[in-house]
């Protein structure tokens, strides 16, 4: 990483996203059945869409209360298969933050093993510098790398930088569960790029680097025959060998788990053979994968 200024040239655009982790795992009660709760997005009409364990022992109107807030409670709203619910929380705004704040926890990926709950240092750690805009349920880990001395570094190259926004979601710690790839159905995530930034990174004179799949996925999403549009809403975009990328040069990214959605965008992004030679050395290498491993940056085939 510390390299990384090197490999950057002047007029180049450096994309992240600034999603903000919020603490979206909730402990919730219905009378004295338990069910754990993790948020994935808002919705238009109020509700939250969520993922819930034991989902089987909730129904359409009951009541939940949670564990760390006694002022925070829902109503279920609708069930949607497949564990996934509709919630209507009797809180809004700066009073919904408030209370999540309280009951609760950050949606750690399963690997990352907390027999007591994350720490407080997780709280420091699962946020990327760029981190502003709150709303994600698991950080862009391509963006933990960065430091405020090594964007200063990239800076004095006369590299250019931009933040988009994709508030990544709960179907991120989702497998594949189909054989046949055109199966699988990613969750919706919500994004933005506003006018002012599209036009930039468009009129960038340099190459453009998204930092991790979440950047490139929104990039893609954006994307038309004139260039990055702004865009505001909702994206399930599915990136497999075969789509073409027009949105970005190169690509930083960690290393991904086999048989997951986020091995493939990279498969598209620098072909197949290129990424099976780059998982062997770094498997015989010892790299460290998942959220808190090590990265790469990828040219696109």
């Amino acid at each position: 990483m510390r390299d990384l200024p090197s490999q950057l040239r002047p007029g180049d655009v450096l994309v992240a996203n600034d999603t903000r982790v919020i603490p979206a795992q909730l402990a919730a009660r219905r009378g004295a059945a338990r069910v754990g709760i993790t948020l994935d997005r808002p919705r238009p009409d109020g509700t939250w869409f969520a993922l819930a364990r034991n989902s089987r022992r909730l129904r359409v109107g009951d009541a939940l209360d949670f564990d760390g807030a006694t002022d925070l409670q829902a109503e279920v709203a609708a069930l949607e298969g497949d564990g996934t619910v509709a919630l209507r929380f009797n809180l809004q705004g700066g009073a919904f933050s408030d209370a999540l704040s309280r009951a609760g926890a950050l949606a750690l990926p399963p690997y990352i093993d907390r027999p007591s709950g994350p720490t407080a240092d997780d709280a420091r750690d699962y946020q990327t510098v760029f981190a502003e805009r709150e709303g994600a349920v698991a950080a862009p880990t391509a963006g933990l790398h960065f430091t405020p001395a090594l964007l200063a570094e990239i800076d004095a190259r006369g590299v250019q930088r931009e933040t988009i926004t994709l508030h990544v979601g709960a179907g991120t710690f989702l497998p594949m569960r189909h054989d046949d790839v055109a199966d699988h159905k990613i969750h919706a995530e919500r994004g933005e790029i506003t006018e002012a930034t599209a036009a930039r990174i468009n009129a960038a004179t340099g190459r453009v680097i998204a930092v991790g799949t979440t950047t490139l996925r929104l990039l893609e999403a954006a994307v038309t025959d004139d260039g990055i549009q702004p865009f505001h809403g909702e994206t399930d975009i599915f990136i497999l060998p075969g789509h073409k990328i027009r949105s970005a040069d190169m690509l930083m990214t960690n290393f991904h788990l086999p048989r997951s959605t986020l091995f493939m965008l990279v498969c598209a992004f620098a072909g197949f053979d290129r990424m099976r030679a780059a998982y062997t050395h770094a498997v015989a290498q010892g790299y460290r994968f998942y959220s808190y491993g090590d990265s790469s940056l990828l040219e696109r085939a």
